[in-house]
Protein backbone atom coordinates (compact mmCIF):
# COMPACT_ATOMS: atom_id res chain seq x y z
CA UNK A 1 0.00 0.00 0.00
CA UNK A 2 1.36 3.45 -0.68
CA UNK A 3 0.17 7.20 0.12
CA UNK A 4 0.44 10.46 -1.82
CA UNK A 5 1.13 12.89 0.90
CA UNK A 6 1.00 17.19 0.49
CA UNK A 7 3.34 18.58 3.00
CA UNK A 8 5.53 22.36 2.58
CA UNK A 9 4.04 22.68 -0.66
CA UNK A 10 5.26 19.83 -2.47
CA UNK A 11 3.88 15.85 -2.85
CA UNK A 12 5.86 12.90 -1.53
CA UNK A 13 4.59 9.30 -2.91
CA UNK A 14 5.77 6.84 0.31
CA UNK A 15 5.08 3.19 1.59
CA UNK A 16 5.67 2.24 5.31
CA UNK A 17 9.34 2.51 6.00
CA UNK A 18 10.16 5.24 3.91
CA UNK A 19 12.65 7.78 4.58
CA UNK A 20 12.01 11.44 3.39
CA UNK A 21 13.37 15.00 3.86
CA UNK A 22 11.04 17.46 4.36
CA UNK A 23 10.52 20.87 4.69
CA UNK A 24 11.11 21.76 8.47
CA UNK A 25 8.47 20.64 10.45
CA UNK A 26 7.88 21.93 14.45
CA UNK A 27 9.20 19.09 15.82
CA UNK A 28 12.08 16.76 17.81
CA UNK A 29 14.20 14.25 17.20
CA UNK A 30 12.13 11.17 18.09
CA UNK A 31 8.65 12.53 18.19
CA UNK A 32 5.55 11.19 15.77
CA UNK A 33 4.08 13.58 13.64
CA UNK A 34 0.95 12.83 11.45
CA UNK A 35 0.39 14.09 8.13
CA UNK A 36 -3.08 14.30 7.34
CA UNK A 37 -3.32 15.99 4.02
CA UNK A 38 -3.68 12.89 1.96
CA UNK A 39 -4.22 12.82 -2.05
CA UNK A 40 -4.51 9.33 -2.63
CA UNK A 41 -4.04 5.93 -1.56
CA UNK A 42 -3.01 3.31 -3.30
CA UNK A 43 -2.73 -0.83 -3.54
CA UNK A 44 -5.50 -3.14 -4.17
CA UNK A 45 -8.51 -0.89 -4.51
CA UNK A 46 -6.64 2.99 -5.31
CA UNK A 47 -8.67 5.71 -3.52
CA UNK A 48 -8.41 9.43 -5.13
CA UNK A 49 -8.85 12.08 -3.27
CA UNK A 50 -11.30 15.49 -4.52
CA UNK A 51 -9.31 16.68 -3.14
CA UNK A 52 -8.38 14.97 -0.08
CA UNK A 53 -8.97 11.46 1.36
CA UNK A 54 -11.64 11.90 3.98
CA UNK A 55 -10.28 10.47 7.53
CA UNK A 56 -6.78 8.81 5.93
CA UNK A 57 -3.70 9.71 7.33
CA UNK A 58 0.20 9.04 7.45
CA UNK A 59 1.77 8.24 10.49
CA UNK A 60 5.64 9.30 10.61
CA UNK A 61 8.89 9.46 13.30
CA UNK A 62 10.99 12.67 13.01
CA UNK A 63 14.54 11.54 12.94
CA UNK A 64 16.52 14.40 12.84
CA UNK A 65 16.18 18.01 11.81
CA UNK A 66 18.97 18.81 9.38
CA UNK A 67 19.78 21.07 6.29
CA UNK A 68 19.86 20.63 3.10
CA UNK A 69 23.20 20.80 0.69
CA UNK A 70 24.60 24.33 -0.22
CA UNK A 71 23.14 25.95 -2.89
CA UNK A 72 25.68 28.94 -4.53
CA UNK A 73 24.02 31.88 -6.72
CA UNK A 74 27.13 33.49 -8.60
CA UNK A 75 25.80 36.36 -11.12
CA UNK A 76 28.72 38.43 -12.67
CA UNK A 77 27.74 41.41 -15.26
CA UNK A 78 30.36 42.29 -17.51
CA UNK A 79 31.13 44.99 -20.02
CA UNK A 80 31.05 48.56 -18.80
CA UNK A 81 29.83 47.69 -14.94
CA UNK A 82 31.90 44.50 -13.71
CA UNK A 83 29.93 43.51 -10.67
CA UNK A 84 29.66 40.53 -8.90
CA UNK A 85 27.31 38.90 -6.44
CA UNK A 86 27.62 35.55 -4.49
CA UNK A 87 24.35 34.39 -2.44
CA UNK A 88 24.00 31.11 -0.85
CA UNK A 89 21.37 29.03 0.95
CA UNK A 90 20.92 25.70 2.81
CA UNK A 91 17.60 24.76 3.03
CA UNK A 92 16.44 23.92 6.56
CA UNK A 93 14.67 20.11 6.48
CA UNK A 94 13.17 17.64 8.38
CA UNK A 95 14.44 13.58 8.47
CA UNK A 96 10.90 11.66 8.96
CA UNK A 97 10.42 7.75 8.65
CA UNK A 98 6.92 6.53 7.59
CA UNK A 99 6.06 4.00 10.02
CA UNK A 100 2.04 3.36 9.19
CA UNK A 101 -1.03 4.48 5.97
CA UNK A 102 -3.91 4.64 7.73
CA UNK A 103 -6.62 4.56 5.39
CA UNK A 104 -9.60 5.81 7.59
CA UNK A 105 -10.47 6.23 11.06
CA UNK A 106 -7.51 8.73 11.06
CA UNK A 107 -8.02 11.43 14.14
CA UNK A 108 -6.97 15.10 13.43
CA UNK A 109 -3.81 16.23 14.40
CA UNK A 110 -3.64 18.85 16.53
CA UNK A 111 -1.28 21.74 15.17
CA UNK A 112 1.78 22.27 17.51
CA UNK A 113 2.53 25.01 19.18
CA UNK A 114 5.99 27.21 17.48
CA UNK A 115 8.91 26.45 19.58
CA UNK A 116 9.37 31.13 19.89
CA UNK A 117 5.94 31.07 21.74
CA UNK A 118 6.57 28.86 24.66
CA UNK A 119 9.42 31.10 26.15
CA UNK A 120 7.05 34.04 25.80
CA UNK A 121 4.42 32.35 27.61
CA UNK A 122 6.86 31.35 30.38
CA UNK A 123 8.03 35.13 30.65
CA UNK A 124 4.43 36.15 31.00
CA UNK A 125 3.80 33.91 33.68
CA UNK A 126 4.66 35.11 37.42
CA UNK A 127 8.14 37.27 36.05
CA UNK A 128 8.49 40.93 35.09
CA UNK A 129 10.07 42.74 32.25
CA UNK A 130 13.01 43.10 33.73
CA UNK A 131 14.58 44.94 30.66
CA UNK A 132 12.98 48.24 31.59
CA UNK A 133 16.04 48.39 34.50
CA UNK A 134 18.91 51.09 33.03
CA UNK A 135 21.51 49.04 31.42
CA UNK A 136 19.46 45.26 31.24
CA UNK A 137 19.05 44.59 27.94
CA UNK A 138 17.47 41.02 26.73
CA UNK A 139 21.21 38.95 27.20
CA UNK A 140 21.37 40.14 30.72
CA UNK A 141 17.62 39.92 31.15
CA UNK A 142 17.85 36.10 30.28
CA UNK A 143 21.56 36.07 32.51
CA UNK A 144 19.51 36.90 35.41
CA UNK A 145 16.76 34.63 34.53
CA UNK A 146 19.41 31.63 34.63
CA UNK A 147 20.56 33.22 38.20
CA UNK A 148 16.92 32.91 39.41
CA UNK A 149 16.04 36.21 39.10
CA UNK A 150 12.53 36.73 37.18
CA UNK A 151 10.93 39.04 39.14
CA UNK A 152 11.49 43.44 40.70
CA UNK A 153 10.83 41.94 44.45
CA UNK A 154 13.23 38.85 43.84
CA UNK A 155 16.10 41.73 42.75
CA UNK A 156 14.79 44.48 45.48
CA UNK A 157 15.55 42.07 48.12
CA UNK A 158 19.04 40.99 47.29
CA UNK A 159 21.67 42.33 49.83
CA UNK A 160 25.60 43.31 49.25
CA UNK A 161 26.23 39.40 49.94
CA UNK A 162 23.62 38.46 47.94
CA UNK A 163 24.88 40.36 44.86
CA UNK A 164 28.65 39.02 45.45
CA UNK A 165 27.17 35.61 45.17
CA UNK A 166 25.60 35.79 42.08
CA UNK A 167 28.56 34.16 39.11
CA UNK A 168 26.40 34.77 35.75
CA UNK A 169 26.32 38.37 35.81
CA UNK A 170 27.12 41.26 37.77
CA UNK A 171 24.19 42.86 39.13
CA UNK A 172 24.51 47.00 39.62
CA UNK A 173 23.07 48.58 42.64
CA UNK A 174 21.17 51.31 41.01
CA UNK A 175 19.25 47.80 39.49
CA UNK A 176 18.21 47.40 43.22
CA UNK A 177 17.15 50.76 43.63
CA UNK A 178 14.97 50.70 40.57
CA UNK A 179 13.58 47.58 40.96
CA UNK A 180 11.96 48.64 44.39
CA UNK A 181 10.78 51.58 42.94
CA UNK A 182 9.18 49.22 39.96
CA UNK A 183 8.21 46.67 42.71
CA UNK A 184 5.91 49.10 44.32
CA UNK A 185 3.28 49.82 41.42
Amino acid sequence: MFAVLKTGGKQYKVQAGDVLRVEKLAADAGDTIQFDEILMLGGDAPVVGAPLVEGAAVKAEVIDQIKGEKLINFVKRRRKHSSKRTKGHRQKLTLVRITEILASGATKAAPKAAAKAAPAADAAAGSDDLTQLTGVGPAAAKKLAEAGLTSFAQIAALSEDDIAGIEAIKVKPEWVEQAKELAKG
